[in-house]
Order: C-alpha cells, then structure tokens, then sequence
C-alpha cells in the first residue's frame, strides 16, 4: 500500500457506522457492528498482499489457480478494544496468527502505559496488521508499531474505525511506512483526548462498561 491514509468510503461501512455512533445503540448491536466493519475494512487493507499459483484440480480440469504467497498474515489487537475488529477479521481470515498488546492510556498525560505483550514468532516474514479501533492522539498506536518493529515485523499496517488528524499526524511522524485503513477521519481531538464527533469510548461501548 502507498498511501498514508485511506479512508474507506463504501456505503456498507458508512451506513454501519452512523449506527455505531449513535449514543441509544446498544452493546449487542454495536459489538456486530464492529465485527461487521472490520470485515469490510479487512478487504480493502489485505488488497495487495503477494499473490502466486498453485496447480489444484477442478471437477474439469487442473489449472494454475491464484493463492496467497508465504506466511500467512498476523493480527496483532491493541487491547482491549482491538478485540472487537480482531473477532470480524479472524472469521475472515481464521488461518492468521493472533497476538496481543497491552497499553492503557494515562488519563493525566495521556501517554501509553505498557501491560501486556505477546506476540506470534516470525513477525519479519508476515503481513501484521494491527488493530485498534480509535486513532485518538496516536500515542498508544505509534507505541505499540514501536513494540512490533522491535520483534522484527517490518511490513505493517493499521486499521481502526476511526482517526482524528492529530492521530494520523503523530503516526506519520513516528511510522511513515505503516499505512493507516479507516473508517472516517474525524474533526479532531477535545480536551480530554477524545475523537470528535466521534462514539464515545469504543472498549465501553463493546463490553458495557463504563
């Protein structure tokens, strides 16, 4: 992928979202909603991956037929509310390696805290994609591709719901080469490092907690 940031404008997620950012919808509907968009999003971010042949035989005939080159893909959910696109993009991909990054947001300085890491062997020979569904002020992100990048992965990309300019701005900063897939770019960050207009807190919203 080239492009910094793409912004996926298919009717399918756009009309999903608008529901998911209504403040009545409830936690069953948001939480299928989420899977539903990341599987949509899973598309658009896996569109280029290395393709080769291999012979199979048809009911007809053999033939040459297109499949996915080497490893397969690893996922890595920025916990906890990375869980809620990691579900939808598993069901498509359910051959992917899975692993977790635990950061929570300092509600003082609003900087990564690290708590939990584990990760799938092999990260330099895989597409990782990780996931998280609010590219807020960019810190956790750009913290957790620092994590990534230190156990060796080296083609990254990152797909979230949502992004604020902020978030976009720090990660392109701290990773140029990891292209970001979302939702919808949003107006921007309030004071308390939330996404405007935004959904509220997506790990609340998916587990109903508040």
């Amino acid at each position: 992928m080239t492009n910094h940031l793409t912004v996926v404008k298919h009717p399918l997620i756009q009309h999903k979202l608008t529901i998911m950012r209504e403040k009545e919808t409830s936690t069953n509907s948001f939480r299928r909603l989420l899977r539903e968009i990341s599987q949509l999003l899973a598309y658009e971010i896996t569109r280029e991956m290395e393709m080769t042949t291999k012979r199979i035989e048809t009911p007809l005939c053999e033939m040459d037929a297109p499949t996915i080159d080497g490893k397969k893909l690893a996922l890595i959910s920025i916990l906890r509310a990375g869980n809620g696109l990691l579900d939808g993009v598993l069901e498509l991909i359910p051959a992917a390696r899975v692993g977790f990054v635990g950061l929570y947001r300092d509600p003082e300085t609003l900087q990564p805290v690290q708590y939990y890491y584990k990760v799938p062997q092999d990260l330099g020979s895989r597409l990782t994609i990780a996931l998280d569904p609010m590219l807020a002020t960019g810190n956790s992100s750009a913290a957790a591709v620092d994590l990534l990048k230190k156990s060796g992965a080296t083609n990254i990309r990152f797909m979230c719901l949502l992004a604020a300019p902020e978030g976009v701005a720090r990660m392109k900063e701290a990773h140029p080469d990891v292209p970001i897939v979302t939702a919808a770019l949003d107006s921007h960050l309030n004071d308390h490092g939330y996404i405007v207009p935004g959904l509220g807190d997506a790990g609340d919203r998916m587990f109903g907690t508040k």
